[in-house]
């Protein structure tokens, strides 16, 4: 049997006033005309950031829901140029502190998705300096909750940069450059347009890293390929990972815009996947990307329920017979 465990995407649909990822432009940071005063009200919004995450992870928990995509928007302008030298760190101090010992306590799976602008496969040098300056962000923050790092950031390859060849081979050069501790915390994830799953494949058996396989990407960039002649190759990345298979999955919004997010995920295509992986692993991670975030969750295990080979174990988890 596989059991899997289900998970959504950093905010819930559910729990009112609870947003992780209250923000601040620079525009309106550089119009305060007391600079240390706008310091601080940065940092009163990423404090209630992390209050609303441990406020999300309580719902969670109430609900079974053990594993939880945190926001990257977390600390506003964190990782600006002009806001260089502010340690945003030690105002999270308390916060973070209470947000890890709960992670701790209840046995959570956390990690992030840093967003598309961090691309390791830049042609561009400062993009480059850019992303790494955003994953050392990202770096902090776990520390700052105590959390093993290994494997907490999925992220895609990059850009194509109209060459997919080339893009491939300078993630493999560019990736000499990233700190080890960086490596470590990184997995990549096949996208819908340029990387797919033989290209993500090639990156992780070479590079020594775990394959996040995202199920409707596939089907939106590979239909005619059969992904299951490769899952023995994914689950083979996650050999040295302290953390069980990971994947996502989602549905597409119809058949004109099949590459967008659904609101809710189709049971069938789930059902789909999930007989064809059944007892080639004993457990699964699946992140549900869905636009109704935790609703998405709670209608797939209802819809999951109709099925005679599906023993549900808890609110977010079931077993395949």
């Amino acid at each position: 049997m596989t059991t899997v465990r289900l998970g959504y995407v950093a905010m819930s649909v559910n729990l009112q006033n609870s947003s992780p990822s209250q923000t601040m432009t620079f525009k309106q940071f550089s119009q305060l005309e007391d600079r240390e005063a706008a310091v601080r009200k940065l940092e009163r919004i990423a404090q209630s950031n992390v209050k609303n995450c441990l406020r999300l992870l309580r719902h969670n928990v109430a609900h079974d829901i053990l594993f939880f995509r945190l926001s990257s928007r977390l600390v506003p302008l964190a990782t600006h140029q002009e806001l260089d030298g502010w340690d945003y760190m030690k105002s999270l101090t308390k916060e973070l502190n209470e947000l890890g010992e709960f992670i701790n306590k209840h046995q959570l799976r956390v990690d992030f998705h840093p967003d598309h602008f961090v691309l390791l496969n830049s042609p561009r040098p400062e993009v480059f300096k850019d992303s790494l300056v955003n994953l050392r962000m990202h770096f902090a923050l776990l520390k700052g909750m105590k959390q093993n790092t290994v494997h907490r950031c999925v992220m895609h390859v990059g850009g194509n940069y109209k060459n997919t060849d080339e893009a491939l081979e300078r993630f493999v050069s560019n990736w000499a450059n990233v700190p080890k501790a960086i490596q470590q915390m990184i997995m990549l994830e096949n996208d819908d347009k340029s990387f797919d799953l033989i290209h993500t494949l090639y990156l992780c058996e070479k590079l020594g890293i775990p394959l996040v396989f995202d199920y409707h990407h596939h089907l939106a960039h590979n239909q005619d390929t059969h992904w299951e002649n490769e899952w023995g190759r994914v689950l083979k990345t996650w050999e040295h990972s302290p953390l069980p298979v990971k994947m996502h999955i989602s549905s597409p919004r119809n058949e004109k815009q099949f590459r967008a997010h659904a609101d809710f995920v189709d049971g069938r295509m789930f059902m789909d996947f999930l007989r064809k992986v059944k007892g080639s692993v004993p457990h699964i991670d699946c992140m549900i990307e869905a636009k109704q975030k935790d609703s998405a969750l709670f209608r797939l295990m209802e819809d999951l329920k109709e099925h005679e080979d599906i023993e549900i174990i808890d609110g977010a988890s079931f077993k395949l017979k």
